[in-house]
């Protein structure tokens, strides 16, 4: 079981979290931060979510923000403060990989792509948050 001071106890996930709004908002990471501003979602969803974009290709930063904003409704927009620390966890993990190339436009960017383990390493975590989307739930609608 993983514990963060302020956030709810998860298991088996990234000891991280983001903020979920009805509306158009911003993402932030939150680890060891209680706002009651906020609504935080579970630890680990931000690294889940970059993993999961990777799964389409290999993508610069920019590219994989833009495509978690626009696959949520524009519900979860990431910040660069967010977003480079959580690529940086993933690469020092083993779960994915960079590299400089040159863009359609002929400027270098960072390319990051998903590793065999960054594939067996989102199985797992989407099943564990599968499986505590299921167990809420179950509360939620018991009587």
């Amino acid at each position: 079981m993983v514990t963060t001071p302020g956030l709810p106890a998860v298991y088996g996930c990234f000891n991280y979290a983001l903020t979920y709004y009805a509306k158009p908002c911003y993402v932030y990471a939150m680890a060891r931060r209680n706002d009651d501003s906020r609504n935080a979602l579970l630890p680990g969803i931000l690294d889940m979510l970059v993993l999961k974009t990777l799964t389409l290709g290999p993508l610069h930063g920019y590219a994989i923000a833009r495509h978690i904003e626009q696959t949520s409704g524009d519900r979860l927009r990431i910040e660069e403060g967010s977003l480079y620390p959580a690529l940086q966890r993933l690469q020092v993990q083993g779960w994915a990989t960079s590299a400089w190339e040159t863009s359609p436009t002929s400027r270098r960017t960072r390319v990051y792509r998903l590793t065999t383990a960054g594939r067996r390493k989102l199985s797992q975590e989407a099943s564990a948050y599968d499986q505590m989307v299921a167990a809420v739930a179950a509360v939620m609608q018991a009587g």
